[in-house]
């Protein structure tokens, strides 16, 4: 069984720390995390909840960015191994890895998901005139899984479209080719720019 982590590290300065779940519906708030040394950011209103990373049961003849799935309270959610998702290897599982549950919109349905990350860092608000438009080359990861670049205390985070990332109708295109021994066609790959 997993266990909630109820400890967020705290805020970066300059930066205002944020419930996870709170009254504020304001669309910059974000919570931020470590993937492959890299920070990246989601919306705040699409995140469920943050658990350890526990039992992932494999499922055969799916593509290799889905590690799995779940027993979330009863609920089966697939887990999706977000550095795999962009290209890149596999994540390894460490003393920090968590699973954020993510609700994605998929036309009039909700779909629970869950992404592994290195690390949660913190939940934090980026006003609007702090965030620039996703790059147009030069990035690792498709622009269409990018909203855009949060400026943070120096630094860009980048901040995911998690519906584009975790997009259902997708995953279960990849998950019929990897069944059926097909590759997907150029520019539909994860990693493709």
């Amino acid at each position: 069984m997993t266990e909630m982590i109820t400890q967020v590290p705290p805020p970066a300065a300059g930066a205002t720390r944020l419930p996870l779940a709170g009254t504020d519906h304001s669309p910059q708030q974000y919570l931020t995390f470590l993937l492959g040394g890299e920070m990246f950011a989601v919306g705040i209103l699409n995140v469920k909840e943050i658990i350890e990373y526990g039992i992932v049961t494999r499922i055969p003849m799916t593509p290799p960015f889905i590690r799995g799935v779940i027993n979330l309270r009863g609920s089966v959610v697939p887990i999706v191994d977000l550095a795999s998702r962009f290209g890149k290897p596999p994540s390894k599982v460490s003393r920090r890895t968590c699973i954020v549950i993510i609700e994605v919109n998929e036309g009039e349905e909700r779909h629970d998901l869950g992404i592994i990350v290195d690390a949660v860092s913190e939940a934090l608000e980026i006003p609007s005139s702090e965030i620039e438009p996703p790059p147009t080359f030069g990035a690792n990861i498709r622009s269409d899984f990018i909203t855009g670049m949060g400026k943070v205390n120096g630094r860009f985070v980048i901040i995911l479209n998690v519906d584009q990332v975790l997009s259902v109708e997708e995953i279960s295109l990849l998950s019929q080719m990897a069944a059926s021994g097909t590759t997907p066609e150029a520019g539909t790959e994860a990693g493709a720019s």
